[in-house]
């Protein structure tokens, strides 16, 4: 069973980001892209067959726990993942407590993208095959399947969370664009090191790269966060 999901992004790069990621797994196919809460509540509304949405906290005419408790009241059963920058532990819970299935934050590669819809899938797919009723076993590995294992593939091998944070910390904190030298120079490692963090955010969409001309020799590549 193929799962319609809808993205609500108002980023216009980070939508295209999660678009196209959706666009590479099997059982997932694309309903549309709001950029506000006004716009996924008309796109719901319109198209009952969707059933998850990719939903971002941070939306031009409100939070995403609003629009949240707007499609319950209304009646939508669809599937949320909260796929945001919000760390806030409160938002975290009462988007936990309005029914969102899973929370992805920003920054992530594809792979950990991946493994949480791999996760849902799984949910969906155990549901599909239930009984009318179900017993406490089934009930326990139909949940079970929406909990992170230790084996969800998080970062590529070799990098940490916490460096990711740390780099993370730096470019979200800088007004220029800064280089691999820079940044490590701020979270106290090697230009090697925060290098292949700040590649690994350009692959995921997170940050630009553009070269930094002057001086001599080669240009310099300066990278710059992405606004959410």
């Amino acid at each position: 069973m193929t799962v319609r999901v809808l993205v609500v992004e108002d980023e216009a790069i980070a939508a295209e980001a999660h678009s196209a990621y959706i666009g590479r797994l099997d059982g997932f196919e694309m309903a549309g892209v709001a950029r506000s809460a006004a716009e996924a509540m008309r796109l719901l509304t319109a198209d009952p067959t969707i059933g998850l949405v990719l939903l971002d906290m941070h939306l031009p005419d409100g939070h995403g726990l609003g629009l949240l408790q707007r499609l319950r009241a209304a009646g939508h059963l669809c599937d949320v993942i909260a796929v945001t920058s919000a760390r806030d532990a409160e938002v975290v819970r009462h988007a936990v407590a309005q029914g969102v299935v899973l929370y992805l934050l920003k920054p992530f590669s594809f792979a950990t993208f991946r493994a949480k819809l791999e996760q849902y899938a799984d949910y969906r797919t155990g549901l599909a095959g239930a009984a009318d009723d179900v017993v406490q076993e089934e009930v326990d590995q139909l949940l079970g399947a929406l909990r992170p294992s230790a084996a969800t593939a998080p970062l590529p091998k070799g990098m940490s969370a916490e460096s990711l944070r740390a780099v993370t910390g730096v470019l979200r904190g800088s007004a220029a664009a800064l280089s691999a030298t820079e940044v490590a120079n701020a979270v106290g490692s090697s230009r090697v090191t925060a290098r292949r963090y700040l590649e690994h955010l350009a692959e995921s969409d997170l940050v630009t790269r553009t070269p930094r001309y002057g001086g001599s020799g080669r240009p310099e590549v300066e990278y710059r966060w992405q606004p959410r």
